[in-house]
């Protein structure tokens, strides 16, 4: 129980880590996407300016609207925060070392937990827009609860792929039936070439749907400053924002996480690591693969981000609704054609 505790606290302190690092890469890849120089000012090539910024946002002043719903508005940050942290609880960041499982929580039903936890990031968003009383906020929340709301169709369809594919709701199990080779990877279709438009279908449609999710560009209207200042968190400050912008961060490291853990293999990479080797060394190029293959997706993030412009909220809708929805349908429809022809 004692190892529980200390693995958690340090798979949370790692992903807090990430965080600070992970804006300070964002900055520089959107500087070089640009042009520009990007962060060097605040230490060597400008590695300090996240702990600049995280100076300033303890140091500004925590101001609260007058008007607004004061429990909702303070409660609201943490609400976004807390659901992609509770998330990393049942991922499998690592291979086994000895008897220990490099997961927090090894839960049967991991996959559906996470599910569960991922819907509950709308509430947080929802309670900022109403509980500041602006109406740029209330707009914000409004567009970010349809929009969220919308992709997790999409994204919970493409999981369902992975579930059919692995008949399990276990991420380990999930993970275990990717090793052997690089061709039995969800995203190849399980070791099976008719399932192959399957993996690649469903990793394409899940990798958009947790853009949307995130509110990330080109799917970022809920913020769209043109239109909305900074939408549902236009009213927060210090803190309270840096909750909102680690929440962000934190969910994008979740999500690339679990599109690892579903359709790249997880932690498992062929001639690197071995399903079979459980010791130290083996354990630690697990995580390493699993965190290379994380950050790799993230970078993608980031490019998409400062390579695309942001949608019309009609398009936006209009791609959820009359496009992801109905392939991730005639996905998990082919899917369920390709297993009852092979006889899985």
């Amino acid at each position: 129980m004692v190892y529980k505790v200390i693995m958690a606290l340090g798979v949370l302190g790692v992903v807090l880590q990430i965080v600070p690092a992970l804006i300070y890469f964002e900055r520089k890849i959107c500087a070089w996407i640009q042009g520009r120089i990007g962060p060097n000012r605040v230490g060597p090539v400008g590695i300090f300016q996240p702990l600049a910024d995280a100076v300033k946002f303890i140091f500004k002043e925590d101001f609260v609207p007058g008007k607004a719903d004061r429990f909702f508005f303070i409660v609201a940050p943490i609400l976004v925060f807390l659901p992609p942290a509770l998330g990393f609880a049942v991922l499998p960041f690592g291979n086994q070392i000895g008897e220990v499982k490099l997961q927090i929580a090894d839960l049967p039903v991991g996959i559906l937990f996470l599910m569960s936890v991922l819907s509950l990031g709308v509430y947080g968003i929802a309670f900022a827009g109403w509980a500041s009383n602006n109406k740029y906020s209330l707009l914000g929340g409004l567009r970010a609860c349809a929009q969220m709301v919308s992709y997790e169709l999409t994204l919970g369809l493409s999981i369902l792929v992975v579930i059919m594919l692995a008949e399990s709701v276990d991420p380990q199990v999930i993970i275990a039936k990717q090793t052997g080779s690089l061709f039995h990877w969800n995203i190849f279709g399980g070791g099976n070439w008719f399932a192959l438009p399957v993996g690649l279908l469903g990793s394409l449609l899940f990798f958009i749907s947790a853009l949307a999710e995130n509110n990330r560009l080109p799917f970022d209207m809920p913020e769209c400053e043109a239109e909305l200042i900074a939408g549902y968190h236009t009213e927060y400050s210090s803190m309270k924002f840096a909750m909102f912008f680690m929440g962000e961060y934190v969910a994008m490291i979740l999500l690339s996480g679990l599109l690892t853990i579903l359709y790249l293999g997880g932690w498992y990479f062929p001639g690197i690591t071995d399903p079979a080797d459980h010791s130290w060394m083996g354990g630690l190029l697990s995580i390493g693969v699993f965190m290379g293959k994380t950050m790799s997706i993230i970078f993608v993030y980031i490019w998409i981000r400062w390579t695309f412009p942001r949608f019309r909220y009609d398009q936006l809708m209009d791609l959820g609704w009359k496009r992801l929805i109905p392939l991730s349908l005639f996905n998990v429809g082919l899917c369920a054609v390709v297993g009852v022809l092979l006889g899985d």
